[in-house]
């Protein structure tokens, strides 16, 4: 399916492993769903400005950009991320995403919304370090598994439909009100 629609590019039909002589944490096309990797653009959460995190008001300088392949991100913080993919859901379906055990059973938090149907974009991805250490995130590996639910018949609003605020994002993507 994924391959017919053009859901996910660049895709991978399999799942993988390794890298040339190192090993990656997997991505690709899994059982049930899709591995996705994280881009090596992070934007890593500071309060050196003692900002407040509001949502409707969301201050950009809490953040220091970094272009890295790997990103470490402080105690008890959080790092943004894009994905590498570009996806593009049909109408009749909706994913959930959810992170991979190897961040998880690492402290590492992987967080992202449902992709509603007919929402395309590069997803924006939240790790969130629950550890009193740093952590570390690996770009072009495998960060989250997208699980995909395809309905019986379309919805009758689609995110498009909608003019969804975070519709065709290309970067790490903040909040808007």
């Amino acid at each position: 399916m994924a391959e017919e629609h053009g859901m996910i590019e660049p895709f991978e039909p399999h799942q993988i492993k390794q890298s040339g002589d190192r090993r990656v944490v997997s991505f690709g096309t899994s059982s049930y769903g899709y591995d996705i990797r994280c881009s090596d653009q992070f934007k890593i959460f500071t309060n050196i400005n003692t900002a407040i995190v509001d949502p409707k008001n969301f201050d950009d300088s809490s953040f220091v950009d970094v272009s890295s392949e790997v990103c470490i991100i402080p105690p008890n913080s959080f790092a943004l991320a894009r994905t590498v993919e570009y996806l593009r859901i049909p109408r009749n379906v909706l994913t959930l995403c959810v992170g991979k055990s190897t961040y998880a059973r690492c402290g590492i938090i992987v967080n992202v919304t449902p992709f509603e149907p007919e929402w395309e974009g590069y997803a924006t991805l939240e790790f969130s370090n629950t550890t009193p250490l740093p952590a570390k995130i690996y770009a072009n590996e495998g960060v989250a598994q997208v699980i995909f639910f395809e309905a019986d018949e379309v919805c009758e609003v689609s995110y498009k439909d909608r003019s969804g605020k975070y519709m065709r994002q290309i970067g790490v993507t903040l909040p808007k009100a």
